[in-house]
């Protein structure tokens, strides 16, 4: 896939509907820098966002993925793959969202265990001590997997992971 093709075509596009960046950025929800993006090739929508594009500007989803006009129609058993596939994405983003929700609440909530045990009482003793030692670390290290996981360091490792596994 070309990404520069992808993008002059998305640009093309867009300007046969004599559409601005922000116009077409309001209408999928996006900003209108994410569709300069695009049109410049250095990112491209998202699947799901590939797809309404796709409908939107009434062309093929292969054209838009290949950045070249088709005349040849998609199967119609294609098309409601990619949907398919479109939606499991969707819900594989919701699902690491409600989980990176849960590890913010989580390390929160231990930090501010943490700060109610320095507050309440000396840490001389030995299970305050330890019990606001485990609270700060906890919420360290929550906060820290939040990191990883959204900047996509852990999907970076998973796939690492893996590589060396199947070298096996």
């Amino acid at each position: 896939m070309d990404m520069a093709k992808t993008g002059a075509l998305l640009k093309e596009l867009r300007r046969e509907k004599a559409l601005t960046q922000e116009q077409l950025a309001e209408q999928l929800g996006v900003s209108g820098r994410t569709v300069s993006r695009w049109e410049t090739g250095r990112t491209l929508p998202d699947f799901d966002l590939l797809i309404q594009l796709a409908d939107y500007y009434a062309v093929e989803l292969k054209e838009i993925l290949t950045g070249e006009r088709s005349q040849k129609p998609m199967a119609q058993d294609t098309k409601g793959t990619l949907k398919d596939i479109a939606d499991y994405n969707n819900r594989e983003k919701q699902r690491l969202a409600k989980r990176m929700c849960s590890f913010f609440i989580a390390g929160a909530l231990s930090f501010l265990a943490y700060l109610a045990l320095n507050l309440l009482g000396p840490s001389e003793t030995f299970i305050n001590g330890a019990l606001s030692g485990f609270c700060l670390g906890l919420s360290f290290g929550v906060m820290l997997l939040g990191i990883l996981y959204t900047s996509g360091c852990m999907a970076k490792f998973r796939a690492a992971k893996q590589r060396l596994l199947h070298r096996r």
